[in-house]
């Protein structure tokens, strides 16, 4: 590791932690001396997590609310700038868009194709995605971010099992208003964007909001001088609103976005030899050592390191995406009278079509890697490289249909009934040549019917009942086709396969809660969670995959205690909470020996893992002029149960192939298993799950005589080390980092416009996305044909280095 990352994983790290502390310390003094009149409280934050407006300190369930200004202070862009806001939040990046996963309390998806369903959804305005993949684009026109922990299957249903990320989008303006928005940065990054919203007549309303962004990327293509790992992004929300009387309320809200990761590249942290040569696997052969290429030519201008962003790619990577689809709200509000008086009958429909094509360069070079190789002893005839290129096709239909009871009365209720059609396609290839070659389409369907109710009811004044239900039923089914349609190829067939299942689940919730005085709330509850059946859906799909089955869908189970207070005169807002969590049936990929007697790999249910741990939330009005928002997490997440995870390798002490290698307890040739070698991974912490994780931000108001005010902002985050793979393969681990980012600016006031200018990554701190030792797709050899080289990658963060943003706001 380079200097920054050892630093940041040892006590120097402290140091800025200290700090922090001493800040709010010394802040809280002020504050106590502060002026009388500096009587400025903290304003109400309203929340849907219950699917009804509801003060946040008032919700049983532990929540983040990332709130409009918070937002933009931190200049949050899209999906990956949240989990620098949200400790209870991460992402775990892929080879490509679609296999991105979200996590939430180091619970995630780590099986990944069309035929299995998220661990966390993703919902906006009321319409949950059918793919956490579109979630990966700009955040488009967002007001207000939920980050729902822990199981809200009775509620969210679908894809809820491990939490949820609600996100509303801006209200329609009563009076015309235009805002126009741009960001510019020292390395080539920049977005634009604008609304307009106001009321048509006396019965419709409309906002209207498109945005536009640009980020070449901190990866170099040393091949064509281009960047990689950015994106380009298009966007266009629509909200139209008729009132036609006191009782009926229709909002229409098309989107249509288009969107391109050139991403998911890795560059090269070390190359044990770089005087060595280079050869394909996937098999390929070579004559003899003089027909391979040397290490030295294929990485040309490439100097390995934990600070290379340098790579050499001849064919694009990521993905290229688009987005369209409508959601209708219908609201109707009974009157004074009546058996359903003061109710609110709401029904939410919604239709999405989300596509993407995606792109590898499956040999991430750009030499003629194919010219001088061998398919069965014969040559090619071919020139250049690997490559792979796939399709998403996803489409979905969903309606909801809820009663919500009033907000006063001993009773308080939301039920309603659910009906959901996703389906998702996945086309792949790669070529041109070798096992290496891959040709399938798949599709994956499921349909959902579900009943749901969660209400509450007062035992006493102060004591209350939280109960909920949920009872889905889901239609599953998939086909999959792998055609034979390569001029070059081995061990591959034409396959035909087809199945349907179905399967009815219950799922709940039941707590209690207390109101000690009107600024503090405490609650417990006991909640279940259920993700659905799946089935593996990717190129190694074969017929003992399809003779076993769908495989089962996980269950969960979890307590949680919190505390909900208002302190310092409605200052402050402080959220304390503990939980733990049970995932049983967790699906993750293992292996096992089938009927035939052959040990493979493939999608299972193993055993169990568990989330437990701490978290805070604040939200602080230290003095009139100055606020502070903060999150703490302090996360365990670990395996439970799994007898048959995998090992990890290493290379032999000569050079000439791998040594096995496990989390301390590797068996080799496990009879058990198929004589594979496996490891248990009980007790092992799960990947990309950091045990601490903090952030802290804020903004100071400078008010002067003149037409104009100053203000400073300042946000600091810090997490403990993770290991980015779950065989706990001590190569993928990414010490502790804080990163501490600084802004300024003016602002008119009467809010006519607004300038800023940040500096994020202050101290220049380096820190990986992603790393491990990834299978390049090839091999390198040392000075002899049997001394294999070892090979090491990372992927930069956006924000590894420090860099330089300025912002200019206008309304009119």
């Amino acid at each position: 590791m380079n200097r920054n990352m050892q630093q940041q994983g040892g006590k120097p790290m402290v140091r800025p932690v200290v700090a922090a502390v001493a800040f709010a310390v010394a802040t809280i003094a002020h504050a106590q001396e502060a002026k009388k009149d500096d009587s400025a409280q903290l304003e109400t934050v309203v929340v849907t997590a219950n699917k009804r407006a509801q003060n946040l300190q008032d919700v049983p369930t532990a929540i983040t609310v990332l709130s409009d200004a918070v937002l933009q202070r931190n200049n949050v862009k899209d999906f990956d700038d949240l989990p620098a806001l949200s400790p209870a939040l991460s992402v775990s990046y892929s080879s490509q868009p679609g296999n991105y996963s979200i996590n939430m309390r180091g619970i995630g998806t780590f099986s990944l194709g069309v035929g299995v369903e998220a661990d966390v959804s993703v919902i906006i305005d009321d319409v949950p995605y059918a793919m956490q993949a579109n979630a990966f684009k700009d955040l488009s026109d967002v007001n207000r971010v939920e980050v729902l922990k822990g199981p809200q299957s009775t509620l969210m249903g679908k894809s809820s099992i491990a939490g949820a990320v609600n996100i509303s989008t801006k209200p329609i303006d009563s009076l015309w208003k235009t805002k126009v928005s741009t960001y510019i940065t020292d390395d080539q990054e920049w977005r634009v964007s604008g609304s307009v919203s106001g009321a048509l007549s006396d019965t419709m309303r409309m906002r209207l909001a498109a945005g536009t962004s640009s980020f070449p990327g901190v990866v170099k293509n040393l091949t064509n001088g281009k960047h990689l790992n950015g994106s380009d992004n298009t966007n266009f929300v629509g909200k139209f609103e008729w009132t036609p009387t006191d009782q009926w309320t229709v909002v229409l809200s098309p989107h249509a976005s288009t969107f391109n990761k050139n991403c998911c590249v890795s560059p090269l942290r070390l190359v044990s030899n770089m005087n060595g040569l280079y050869s394909l696997n996937n098999g390929f052969t070579y004559a003899s050592p003089a027909s391979q290429i040397p290490v030295s030519q294929i990485l040309a201008g490439i100097t390995p390191g934990p600070d290379n962003v340098s790579v050499r790619n001849d064919y694009p990577a990521g993905g290229k995406a688009n987005d369209v689809g409508t959601g209708l709200k219908v609201n109707y509000a009974f009157g004074d009278t009546g058996f359903l008086a003061n109710h609110t009958l709401t029904s939410i429909t919604s239709w999405s079509h989300y596509k993407m094509t995606d792109y590898q360069d499956g040999d991430n070079t750009d030499s003629d890697v194919l010219a001088n190789a061998l398919v069965g002893g014969q040559p090619t005839g071919l020139h250049g490289g690997l490559y792979q290129t796939g399709k998403f096709d996803v489409k979905s239909k969903t309606e909801e249909v809820r009663l919500i009871s009033p907000d006063k009365g001993r009773i308080r209720y939301v039920a309603g009934l659910f009906y959901g059609k996703n389906d998702l396609g996945r086309h792949l290839e790669r070529f041109p040549a070798g096992t290496y070659i891959t040709n399938y389409s798949a599709r994956a369907f499921n349909t959902n019917y579900a009943i749901f109710a969660n209400g509450t009811i007062d035992l006493t004044q102060k004591t209350s009942i939280i109960a909920g239900l949920r009872y889905n039923k889901e239609d599953v089914g998939y086909t999959f086709d792998s055609p034979l349609l390569a001029p070059i190829v081995t061990n591959r067939s034409q396959h035909h396969y087809e199945d349907s299942d179905s399967e009815r689940k219950t799922t709940g919730k039941i707590g209690l809660e207390h109101r000690f005085n009107p600024g503090a709330m405490g609650y417990v509850t006991y909640s279940t969670g259920h993700k659905g059946k799946g089935i593996d859906l990717t190129s190694s799909f074969n017929d003992a995959n399809f003779n076993n089955g769908f495989v089962a869908g996980e269950d969960a189970r979890s307590v949680e205690g919190g505390l909900k207070l208002s302190l310092l005169d409605n200052r402050m807002a402080l959220d304390l909470a503990v939980f733990k969590t049970d995932f049983d049936g967790f699906q993750q990929s293992a292996g096992q020996t089938d009927a035939d007697g052959i040990y493979r790999t493939q999608l299972h249910s193993i055993g169990s893992v568990r989330s437990s741990g701490f978290e805070a939330d604040m939200n602080w009005r230290v003095l009139r002029d100055l606020s502070l928002n903060g999150s703490f997490a302090y996360t365990k997440a670990i395996v439970t149960s799994f007898p048959n995870g995998p090992c990890y390798s290493r290379l032999n002490d000569a050079g000439t192939g791998g040594t096995v290698v496990g989390a301390g307890n590797c068996i080799v040739n496990n009879p058990l298993f198929g004589k594979a070698n496996t490891a248990d991974l009980a007790g092992m912490t799960l990947p990309n799950a950091p045990k601490y994780k903090l952030n802290l931000g804020g903004q100071y108001d400078i008010r002067t005589d003149r037409s104009y005010d100053a203000f400073i902002t300042a946000a600091y985050r810090w997490q403990s080390k993770i290991n980015f793979r779950i065989d706990q393969d001590p190569t993928s681990v990414q010490g502790a980092y804080g990163i501490f980012n600084l802004g300024a600016g003016l602002k008119d006031k009467k809010g006519a416009w607004k300038f800023s200018f940040n500096v994020n990554n202050v101290f220049n701190k380096s820190y990986a996305a992603s790393m491990g030792n990834v299978s390049w797709g090839n091999t390198m050899y040392g000075s002899k044909p049997t001394a294999l080289v070892n090979i090491q990658q990372w992927t930069p963060a956006r924000d590894y280095k420090r860099y330089f943003a300025a912002r200019a706001d206008f309304a009119f």
